[in-house]
């Protein structure tokens, strides 16, 4: 776990890559107004309740006093986040959600990706290709190709490990039934051209369901926005606390 900034803590969890490396444009940002913490998941973790565990200890690492903190998860982070904030709701002040979902659908995609990665017998190292060939569907038209780069770079060290082991754990993940629990101030952002994911039908199905819950929709950008320059999570929130 890393800790940059001071102020109220601030955890971002990772999306299906693990790493937590994704966020790095966006630390300096949130770091000041926050002190924030990114970590990386576990690749071993084969069931949704041992990720809200571990995050459940990063943010106890964060507030040795017992303080709650800002929770930002994204993509299968937001799953983790969603998850974490049901569980655990007097370790979250706030919840921020970002390009995720209540529960994965198509499951037949899951199940067709489960068994291709189990079974075909690729090398691992093939996985950078095919990330540089989708890049175009994945990122906003505003990242620039050595941002693209930078982020082939830094999903390389994921292991086909864990990649099954998220991917089995989203076809389990389902809860859309217990939204409406979710007391916590809760933003979700959505892309507005999201192909991995229908973030913006999906973040709207979410915040009708959570009391108090808003919306924000980035326009023409993709799946993969945080590291495109013109998304500011620091002041995205402030908008949001201060509204």
């Amino acid at each position: 776990m890393r800790i940059e900034g001071s102020g109220p803590p601030l955890v971002l969890v990772p999306g299906m890559d693990g790493t937590g490396e994704l966020f790095y444009r966006q630390v300096r940002l949130l770091a000041a107004s926050y002190r924030v913490g990114r970590y990386r998941l576990r690749d071993e973790a084969e069931t949704m309740d041992v990720l809200v565990d571990d995050l459940v200890g990063v943010v106890r690492a964060m507030s040795p006093g017992g303080e709650p903190a800002v929770v930002v998860g994204e993509s299968f982070g937001g799953a983790v986040a969603l998850s974490f904030a049901l569980a655990r709701p007097e370790l979250v002040s706030a919840l921020v959600v970002l390009n995720s979902f209540p529960r994965f659908l198509p499951q037949l995609w899951l199940r067709l990706a489960i068994v291709t990665l189990a079974a075909v017998p690729f090398p691992w190292q093939a996985m950078t290709v095919v990330r540089r060939l989708t890049a175009f569907r994945l990122h906003s038209r505003y990242t620039h190709r050595r941002e693209i780069r930078h982020f082939l770079e830094l999903t390389a060290a994921t292991t086909r490990r864990a990649y099954l082991a998220r991917l089995k754990i989203l076809r389990r993940y389902d809860v859309r039934d217990r939204l409406a629990e979710i007391r916590a101030p809760t933003l979700f952002i959505a892309s507005e051209h999201d192909h991995l994911v229908p973030a913006v039908t999906q973040a709207r199905y979410m915040a009708e369901r959570i009391p108090g819950a808003q919306v924000r929709v980035l326009e023409g950008h993709g799946h993969i926005c945080l590291i495109a320059p013109n998304v500011d999570l620091g002041a995205i929130l402030r908008e949001w606390r201060a509204g």
